[in-house]
């Protein structure tokens, strides 16, 4: 099978498909580690649904640098553990008896701020914001940009991600409805081809699709203010919530043709608003109870906003987004990234040229609050 065949999600929907046969990970694993490391590792492996008999054959060959006690292995049991991973992991215990104990877990830093708003404010500020985010797509100009999405695979789980491909389109966005052009492929000119006969995983709808959803009324969604965060130097409100599967529309299609299948998922995640514009400059995503019988186990999305100047006026447009898929072993990332924007209309002439370098991630790291 081919990963070109995969899976295509929209921010509003996603699209996946079939999965590359997987090599095993045993191989590049280290053979030297902490309890903390092995415990990661442990939990990793049961989230991902590793053959237990090769998670046990693997953790035979550890060796810690310190002591693994009864009570960790009991842990790891009760979270999902096999067997045989449990066997070996007991056997472990035993070798390592007379290794010093394994330091205790960093305290967790003591918060840093201004004190959270009351319950009056929050409910403001969540109005506000409501209010922006379904006005969003009304107040943009039409406008072309450049869409430029790296992609990345690994087949082994343990998010040792390879590039595999690099996609320039040009996203031209009138009347509120994207479009897309593909442009090129690892810096190879295309013309005609559509972003759906590329295969692999794409999503779209960043352009406000997933906003309206999230903030309209039938969509029932909950939310609960969590903290302050600094985003690109300014204060951010952070809000979680959940939207129930009933009343989403977040759609996953696995596979294409005859072999397709499409799901809507229910998912959760944060919401970051500028405090001073009560405009959301962050959202992120996660997919919940997906099907046990649908090919695709999880699906995260990390959508980021800014300000950005479009004939001498300033909009709030995506700058950058990571989409996250997993398929048993088999991880997919697509870092798609916002550039260029211009005003379009009937004499606007673009030169795309080259690929431009990745946004610099400090871009997109939070800041301490302050």
């Amino acid at each position: 099978m081919n990963w070109l065949r995969r899976t295509t999600i929209v921010a509003g929907s996603i699209l996946l498909g079939p999965a590359l046969p997987v090599s095993l990970f045993v191989a590049q694993a280290q053979l030297r580690m902490t309890v903390d490391q092995l415990t990661s590792f442990i939990k990793s492996s049961i989230q991902l649904r590793h053959d237990d008999r090769k998670v046990a054959d693997y953790v035979k060959k550890i060796k810690l640098s310190n002591a693994l006690d009864a009570r960790t292995v009991e842990d790891l049991q009760g979270m999902g553990a096999g067997p045989q991973t449990v066997m070996a992991l007991k056997a472990l215990a035993s070798e390592s008896t007379a290794l010093p104990a394994a330091p205790p877990p960093p305290p967790k830093p003591a918060y840093v701020g201004p004190p959270p708003p009351d319950s009056i404010e929050q409910a403001r500020v969540l109005s506000a914001v409501t209010e922006n985010a379904l006005d969003y797509s009304r107040n943009l100009p039409n406008f072309l940009c450049l869409q430029v999405t790296r992609r990345y695979i690994d087949q082994s789980g343990m998010e040792s991600y390879r590039l595999v491909d690099t996609i320039a389109e040009k996203l031209s966005y009138f009347d509120q409805k994207e479009e897309y052009s593909v442009i090129s492929v690892n810096g190879i000119p295309m013309t005609g081809r559509e972003r759906e006969h590329l295969g692999g995983a794409t999503s779209s709808g960043e352009f406000g699709s997933i906003l309206r959803e999230i903030f309209s009324p039938e969509t029932n969604t909950r939310f609960n203010w969590e903290r302050w965060a600094t985003l690109r130097g300014r204060r951010m409100h952070v809000f979680s919530y959940r939207v129930p599967q009933a009343t989403s529309k977040y759609s996953i299609r696995w596979g294409q043709g005859g072999e397709a299948r499409t799901i809507v998922a229910g998912y959760r995640g944060y919401i970051y608003a500028d405090r001073q514009t009560n405009k959301v400059m962050r959202l992120q995503l996660e997919a919940e109870n997906m099907p046990v019988d649908f090919p695709i186990q999880s699906v995260t999305l990390d959508l980021n906003y800014d300000y950005t100047d479009i004939s001498g006026q300033k909009y709030i447009l995506p700058l950058k987004a990571e989409l996250h898929s997993r398929e048993g072993k088999f991880l997919v990332k697509n870092e798609v990234e916002f550039r260029r924007y211009n005003r379009f209309g009937a004499d606007t002439s673009i030169s795309f040229g080259d690929v431009p370098d990745a946004i610099d991630e400090e871009q997109i790291k939070e800041q301490p609050v302050k």
